[in-house]
């Protein structure tokens, strides 16, 4: 299949992005290269094949939550660089 200046022109365009002549050239000669190549893929018999939206099966890998107890305030600011008031000082950074 063979794309036309024109298209190339059109994707340019929706992708904001411009060409010299010489550019269109090529990139509508490597294009039409990548869609012979996709439609290739017609050529696969997968009437047979059930649809999937990954080759491997996944699972979960999280881990059942369990309640526990949180930590003390004191146990949260204990290697605090910079506390204040029973809270993390931070250097102010908004004017």
């Amino acid at each position: 299949m063979s794309l036309t200046i024109s298209e190339v022109d059109k994707v340019a365009a929706l992708a904001k992005l411009q060409f010299s002549a010489e550019e269109k050239q090529k990139l509508a000669d490597e294009l039409a290269q990548i869609v012979a190549y996709m439609e290739k893929l017609n050529e696969l018999v997968t009437e047979k094949i059930a649809p999937t939206s990954h080759v491997i099966d996944l699972k979960n890998v999280y881990r059942e939550d369990e309640v526990e107890s949180s930590l003390t305030q004191e146990d949260a600011l204990k290697n605090a660089p910079a506390r204040r008031h029973g809270y993390f000082s931070v250097p102010k950074v908004i004017g």
